[in-house]
């Protein structure tokens, strides 16, 4: 059910930003200790502003009103991913090269699960980085649990 809610509101979505210079990262949808929450993740080039927010989620709530889509209680969320974003292709990797990430991988290389350095070249399969310690490394995408920018 949940995931017919997300699609619908995905495809609302995808029309909907391009229009206002802004793309969607992610949509959840799920249920906390007050109920159920929507989360809208918006992004944009030159970043989100709260006029943004309130935009999407002013054309969101009516669309969801409208269209009855949620069919019980929900609180509206709407902002961007955050400074410390996940990366969660390699794309995304491409586009932050020259930034701060901090990655975890499934399987200890020299025992060691976590690493943090600036994203390097990235590849169609490979992502370099520069870690603190002045040394280089190199992962594929699928060697990571976890993956998002750090500060």
């Amino acid at each position: 059910m949940s995931e017919l809610i997300v699609e619908k509101i995905e495809a609302y979505l995808n029309e909907l930003l391009p229009d206002m210079g802004l793309a969607l990262f992610e949509v959840q949808f799920r249920t906390e200790t007050h109920g159920w929450v929507l989360r809208i993740f918006i992004d944009s080039p030159d970043g989100v502003s709260l006029d943004h927010c309130s935009k999407v989620s002013r054309e969101l709530g009516q669309y969801l009103d409208v269209e009855e889509v949620i069919e019980h209680a929900y609180s509206l969320e709407v902002s961007s991913p955050g400074l410390e974003r996940p990366l969660r292709s390699i794309a995304e990797f491409s586009k932050y090269t020259g930034k701060k990430a901090r990655v975890k991988v499934h399987s200890a290389i020299d025992g060691v699960k976590i690493f943090e350095g600036v994203i390097g070249d990235v590849g169609e399969e490979k992502i370099n980085m520069t870690l603190a310690d002045g040394s280089s490394m190199q992962f594929t995408y699928d060697m990571f649990s976890k993956a998002r920018l750090a500060i």
